[in-house]
């Protein structure tokens, strides 16, 4: 029997996303924890994230989850929600600057407070539904639709422009990076277990990744 392990540091989603998982593969044993030997033996691994950045990180540091998440995201399906996917950035400007952990090189940036569309201004977060264009083929994708809906709650996103590691874009006054990919790692900055078919989906296809492309 397949098992995800699902990274508890006292930041995220854990019982939605330990639902949503259930749901879509039944047959899998999904575990909400914080034991590094439990991740470890886990077939895949999932870190969610919410709140600051700052937060995130300095609960990430003092429990040791960056070198585990180092370690685990070597050799097996990993993937980042939410903030779980800024904190795999090399840095966010929330605060003044945290340094996150560093698997991808893209900064996270903040909207601003007079972010604007055809003139009009736009509410920060960045909350509800919004279209995801597919810019890699992704196993991760398989069934899902281009430009199909996720739900979003952000203040601060990666950036879109030069961003090699981008797997799937989305626009809010600017473009910004709703997904990326390397490897074995995937990464999105909606929230799949909020996101109705489009998320169930794409946690189904995370249970049956081998982690290649």
């Amino acid at each position: 029997m397949k098992t995800v392990a699902i990274i508890d540091y006292g930041m995220g989603n854990l019982h939605s996303a330990k639902k949503a998982v259930e749901h879509v593969a039944p047959d899998t044993t999904v575990l909400v924890t914080d034991n590094a030997d439990k991740i470890r033996e886990a077939d895949r691994v999932i870190l969610p994230g919410v709140g600051a950045i700052r937060d995130c990180m300095a609960e990430i540091r003092r429990l040791g989850v960056d070198t585990l998440v180092r370690e685990v995201s070597k050799d097996r399906p990993f993937l980042g929600i939410c903030v779980g996917m800024q904190a795999l950035m090399s840095r966010s400007e929330e605060n003044g600057g945290v340094d996150c952990i560093g698997l991808f090189p893209s900064e996270v940036r903040y909207f601003g407070d007079h972010l604007t569309e055809n003139g009009e201004r736009l509410k920060v977060p960045h909350m509800g539904w919004n279209q995801v264009h597919q810019t890699v083929d992704h196993p991760l994708w398989q069934n899902i639709p281009d430009a199909d809906r996720f739900y979003f709650v952000h203040s601060f996103y990666a950036e879109a422009e030069g961003n090699v590691d981008m797997a799937g874009r989305t626009h809010y006054g600017v473009d910004l990076a709703a997904a990326v990919a390397r490897d074995n790692i995937f990464a999105v900055q909606f929230h799949p277990e909020k996101s109705a078919r489009a998320g169930l989906q794409l946690l189904e296809n995370f249970t049956n990744w081998t982690g290649k492309c």
